[in-house]
């Protein structure tokens, strides 16, 4: 199932995560690639909605494509794309290729490749907040680009969680500059 047969209809996160490493990703015209996702399903002890519907994880329940955002540690925001409801792709990193300056604004002098490596520096980088929480994806200030070519993507587990964290949930663009942090061992 391609990603936006998954956005418009619901379905599986990780076929959603993987499919959407190589996407374009923008907000306000601001944003790059997207090489680096990881996916949460409803049953995963992981996941923000394992423990059902609260006022904090609402948007995890909304339609395909609803964007949820979150506070990781009270210090960072992190963007999700909801899969289906209770089920969501987090975006780990992108490698910027637009809107270059305003990233760099947000973020402070760092080299490029590193401006959104990394969930938080990626929301802090583009702007995104909590006044994000329950937007829609298809609606501006958000866009998403299908790539150009099939990337090669590598899977391993995800990272910075201790539940499930033998999942092989994450995905990224292999030989990607901009990934978070490696994987630990390459599998396609």
């Amino acid at each position: 199932m391609d990603v936006l047969t998954l956005l418009r209809d619901g379905g599986d996160p990780v076929a959603l995560a993987r499919g959407l490493i190589g996407w374009t990703f923008l907000v306000d015209g601001a944003g790059g690639l997207i090489v680096e996702t990881e996916a949460y399903g409803r049953d995963d002890a992981a996941s923000h909605s394992f423990r059902g519907l609260r006022t904090a994880n609402a948007a995890m329940f909304g339609p395909p494509g609803t964007i949820y955002v979150y506070r990781s540690y009270g210090l960072h925001w992190c963007l999700n794309i909801v899969a289906a409801p209770g089920a969501a792709v987090l975006l780990r990193a992108l490698a910027p290729t637009a809107g270059l300056d305003i990233m760099a604004e947000r973020r402070g002098p760092v080299p490029p490749h590193l401006l959104c490596a990394g969930p938080g520096r990626l929301a802090r980088a583009l702007g995104v907040t909590g006044a994000d929480d329950g937007a829609s994806l298809f609606d501006p200030p958000f866009a998403l680009v299908p790539g150009a070519e099939a990337p090669s993507v590598l899977a391993g587990p995800r990272i910075g969680i201790s539940r499930d964290t033998e999942r092989p949930w994450r995905f990224g663009l292999s030989g990607s500059r901009s990934l978070s942090r490696p994987f630990p061992r390459a599998t396609h």
